[in-house]
């Protein structure tokens, strides 16, 4: 495949695909199909693009030019395995971060990764032009293909091995994930204490624009960093009365940011 590649199958419908999908077609990428083991949610996405739908990956059109995957980790080789009668000659891209490009070694011929480092819900609109993408090719020459159609959707495209790829995903699963956790036992103190959510939204925007100018570790502040034992301990006493499992939580994280602070100061 030597020029840009215009036509493409999405191998899934969720968060991820719908978002990539939708920036595609706007840059010109024709959308021929939508798979997804869910009736609803092919039909609802193709409806989106004005493209043809499939629950049966056998009904997946067989003449793309690319065929982007982005299904559950679980069920990856098996959807690939299934797309064996589809086009040897186009170019097949899975988007999971914890997935190695091997997956693909054997069963197609021109092969790689796009990993947008993003969180994607389907309600929320995304500016993909600050999205960045990490690509992974088999050969050159698909990964100068790759970065061509990459760069219609954002200037922020790099490459990654899948070795440095999956420690993308973990860092952006305590970034991201683990981050919004933080924010749902926060609401759910709060709640029970009959104190509204938002009132900590404008803590939450400042910390994430601190990171934009500080390293995380100068932007810490509170008693875990301060190592102010006294504030620690009363926060674990009334913690483990009425959610001995948030307690253990909150020991673990002061004792590892303490533990941090300490190493900084070495």
């Amino acid at each position: 495949m030597n020029t840009l590649p215009k036509s493409i199958v999405c191998i899934g419908a969720g968060n991820v695909a719908t978002h990539l999908s939708k920036a595609l077609q706007q840059q010109g990428f024709q959308l021929l199909q939508v798979y997804s083991r869910t009736e609803e949610s092919a039909r609802t996405l193709a409806q989106a693009l004005g493209c043809e739908w499939t629950t049966q990956l056998a009904q997946v059109c067989e003449q793309a030019d690319v065929y982007i995957v982005s299904v559950k980790d679980a069920v990856l080789e098996t959807v690939i395995d299934q797309l064996a009668h589809c086009n040897s000659e186009a170019l097949y891209l899975h988007t999971a971060g914890s997935m190695p490009m091997e997956v693909w070694k054997g069963k197609r011929k021109n092969y790689g990764v796009v990993y947008p480092m993003q969180t994607f819900s389907k309600q929320r609109e995304i500016c993909m032009e600050e999205v960045p993408f990490f690509l992974e090719a088999n050969t050159a020459e698909n990964l100068d293909l790759l970065r061509k159609l990459t760069e219609h959707l954002s200037p922020k495209v790099y490459e990654a091995s899948s070795a440095q790829r999956k420690y993308l995903h973990i860092a952006a699963v305590f970034a991201c994930n683990f981050s919004n956790h933080m924010y749902a036992i926060c609401e759910h103190l709060l709640t029970a204490h009959q104190l509204p959510f938002e009132s900590m939204l404008p803590l939450i925007d400042e910390t994430a624009r601190k990171v934009h100018e500080l390293s995380p570790l100068e932007a810490q502040t509170g008693p875990a960093r301060r190592y102010d034992e006294n504030v620690i301990q009363r926060h674990l006493d009334m913690l483990q009365d009425e959610e001995p499992q948030l307690a253990e939580i909150y020991r673990l994280l002061s004792q590892h940011i303490h533990q941090y602070e300490t190493e900084k100061q070495k």
